[in-house]
């Protein structure tokens, strides 16, 4: 698998040192000289010193055969435009990092299904976004193969209460948050636009809970 991660930033780094340790090759651009002077002789993959929002700095780094493209940068304009360009080159899984909810809204509007908050969002999650799995890793509550999930609402699930959606096996609703309010499963809400709902599943059964919430996955 070919990445390239756009920001070296604390995320940016720690994600390019677990995609080398898995044995993936991996692409960084950082705009900052002195950081990308240290980086190039320090990890081993390709650094490029250039502004990633720039077209033909993705098109040095080979956006046309790469397989996932990471924006990570500390602008999360400049994340967005990225990941616009990344899309019209066909990439095949973009992740976003998104400080700003305001601009989580505008990335989920334009169709981006992976975006990510650092402030909750380990670079393990990116990880297993690569592989084509969208989950949030609890480390202090995950054990064996559980995930726990996060799941924009979709047209399919908007205004039907959690109770009328049909989960596989060994699956279940923790929940759902609205803006800055959280509501429990038993209350049985019923989903909104925007809305992010929580669920606790085991890894077999990661794409059938992605389904049945109107979501597809890559294979």
């Amino acid at each position: 698998m070919r990445v390239i991660v756009v920001g070296a930033g604390s995320l940016g780094i720690q994600l390019t040192k677990n995609m080398i340790a898995q044995g993936r090759e991996v692409i960084l651009i950082e705009k900052d000289e002195a950081i990308a002077k240290e980086l190039a002789e320090t990890l081993d993959c390709t650094v490029i010193n250039a502004e990633g929002t720039r077209p033909d700095i993705l098109e040095k780094a080979d956006l046309a055969n790469a397989n996932a493209v990471v924006a990570c940068t500390t602008n999360d304009q400049n994340n967005i435009l990225i990941g616009l360009i990344a899309r019209d080159a066909k990439v095949e899984k973009i992740v976003l990092k998104i400080d700003d909810r305001q601009f989580m809204d505008v990335a989920n509007k334009l169709g981006f299904s992976y975006m990510i908050n650092p402030s909750s969002i380990s670079s393990s999650y990116i990880s297993d976004v690569l592989r084509g799995i969208n989950t949030i890793e609890l480390s202090n509550l995950v054990r064996s193969n559980v995930r726990f999930m996060g799941i924009m609402a979709t047209e399919d699930v908007i205004n039907k209460k959690l109770s009328e959606i049909s989960l596989p096996e060994e699956s279940a609703f923790i929940g759902l948050y609205r803006k800055s309010e959280f509501i429990l499963a038993e209350k049985d809400p019923k989903i909104r636009e925007k809305d992010e709902i929580l669920i606790v599943t085991k890894a077999d059964f990661i794409k059938d809970v992605n389904e049945a919430m109107g979501r597809k996955i890559e294979e």
